[in-house]
């Protein structure tokens, strides 16, 4: 029997704080439900939306690993390692907070708002010296398949972090059926829609949806429409 939680977009923590407008799948900051923590190392997932020319001032991390994946507009980012950066739809970013490290990340744009995920993962190795990466990826390569852009492996595809999980963007036209295989058995697959319908071995998701199972091996996705989704494969213990 298959493991599964479903997490529909409207079942999410909601923070308006006027410039920032947060829906969160997890518990966070003063939104708090016990049976809402985290999914195996999975611990942050945030559609944040911050209004042109703000964001969050200087603040801390540590032993996080810390990614961003901006859906529309431009986040502008600097970090205590001396990093200063632009971030794009297209681009992923990764922090591996490690021992510590500051950061601010702004609104580049004054006058368009940036829609960004902001994802944590829990790491399998604490105190690591602290890292920062940045990639973009082509759009193309993710068409009715799945692109990795992370994974645990600096000689992998995408950029990579202190964890034995994998991200994969997928595009799928209305109708294309795809079968994701973990890469280690026992993991566990989230699944979020970014925009569309999808089914899920044989739940059905929508725009905003999560949605985590813990598979045997392999999972059936089939697109309702043109579907966009992230997928999160990560461990249940570390």
């Amino acid at each position: 029997m298959k493991n599964s939680v479903l997490h529909p977009a409207a079942s999410r923590f909601y923070a308006d704080h006027g410039w920032l407008q947060s829906a969160q799948t997890f518990s966070f900051h003063g939104n708090y439900d016990p049976q809402r923590i985290q999914f195996g190392a999975l611990r942050v997932l945030n559609d944040d939306t911050v209004n042109g020319g703000k964001g969050f001032g200087r603040h801390p991390h540590d032993n996080m690993e810390i990614i961003s994946i901006p859906l529309e507009g431009t986040l502008e980012h600097e970090d205590s390692m001396g990093n200063v950066a632009v971030i794009r739809p297209g681009e992923i970013q990764v922090m591996s907070a490690g021992t510590g490290i500051y950061h601010t990340e702004f609104n580049k744009d004054a006058d368009v708002p940036v829609t960004f995920l902001q994802i944590w993962l829990y790491p399998d190795k604490l105190n690591v010296p602290p890292r920062y990466d940045q990639r973009e990826y082509a759009s193309g390569d993710r068409h009715n398949r799945f692109q990795q852009i992370l994974s645990p492996d600096p000689d992998d595809e995408g950029v990579w972090i202190q964890q034995k999980a994998w991200f994969h963007l997928a595009e799928f036209d209305m109708g294309f059926e795809a079968k994701y295989e973990l890469k280690i058995a026992g993991n566990g697959m989230y699944v979020f829609v970014i925009k569309g319908d999808v089914e899920v071995d044989g739940q059905t998701l929508s725009t905003r949806d999560g949605y985590g199972i813990w598979p045997e091996s392999t999972v059936s996705i089939t697109a309702k429409q043109n579907s966009s989704l992230l997928i999160i494969e990560v461990p249940e213990k570390w």
